[in-house]
């Protein structure tokens, strides 16, 4: 096949990647807590040096033509987003760096993690996430905090989540070293092996975190994404007609 469909291919496939990952910011721009993600862009090697065949004979040219592009990892961008006071007294925001340490999924025991402060009561008196029902783990990640719903909920800067006067429990409060994926429904997990380290930001009750997305920011990468897989398009249709005419006419025998 042409070589230059080949760099033109691994270019659309790179832009339509870059596509989704701003399409998916863009979708979130109002999600409270929603931390975007971003997407870098590498050069390929070319085939030699990718797959280690330097006794292999090749063309000069097309080495340094190069072997197209590829896109690498997403990365959650975890940088602080602005906070709005909401005045509930069961939203809270966070301040800096950490995040709140929840129920984890069934059947995984991995540690699950949120920026989503937006909290609620379920019917046994737990605190949970208000979007997913998950429960808010107290400090050390074992057990739940159960608040007696009738009675006004102070939670402090540190966790601390005060009723009557008195400590009834901790937030699991935390920092994740060596950085987060997103699972879904505002949950993240730790990258790796979980390095967990007291959070070293603090909690603002009455407020919440919104989306840490740039509404410009994502509609200028989501159109400028498509424009360029559209381009690649083009010039691969242009490389399919090119062959198309050395077949039909170029190889045609009289």
């Amino acid at each position: 096949m042409n070589y230059g469909m080949y760099i033109s291919a691994s270019a659309m496939l790179t832009n339509m990647a870059r596509l989704d990952v701003a399409s998916n910011n863009l979708a979130n721009v109002t999600t409270d807590g929603f931390k975007p993600d971003m997407i870098a862009v590498r050069q390929r090697l070319v085939v030699r040096e990718e797959d280690g065949l330097y006794h292999m004979d090749s063309n000069a040219l097309l080495e340094r033509l190069g072997a197209g592009v590829m896109p690498t990892q997403t990365t959650v961008n975890m940088k602080q987003a602005a906070l709005k006071t909401t005045g509930n007294p069961l939203d809270i925001a966070i301040e800096g760096k950490g995040m709140i340490q929840v129920a984890s999924s069934a059947g995984d025991d991995s540690p699950r993690f949120t920026r989503d402060g937006r909290l609620s009561i379920n019917s046994e008196g737990e605190l949970v996430l208000a979007v997913n029902g998950r429960a808010v783990l107290r400090d050390g990640g074992s057990g739940t905090i159960k608040v007696d719903p009738s009675r006004a909920v102070e939670i402090r800067g540190d966790g601390s989540v005060v009723q009557g006067g008195k400590s009834i429990g901790r937030i699991s409060f935390v920092d994740v070293l060596g950085g987060v994926v997103k699972e879904g429904d505002n949950l993240l997990k730790a990258a790796g092996e979980a390095n967990i380290d007291d959070a070293s930001g603090r909690i603002v009750q009455g407020a919440i975190e919104q989306s840490g997305v740039n509404a410009i920011d994502a509609m200028m990468s989501v159109a400028g994404a498509g424009k360029a897989a559209q381009g690649n398009a083009k010039i691969i249709s242009y490389f399919d007609e090119l062959m198309n005419r050395a077949i039909n006419s170029l190889g045609r025998v009289s």
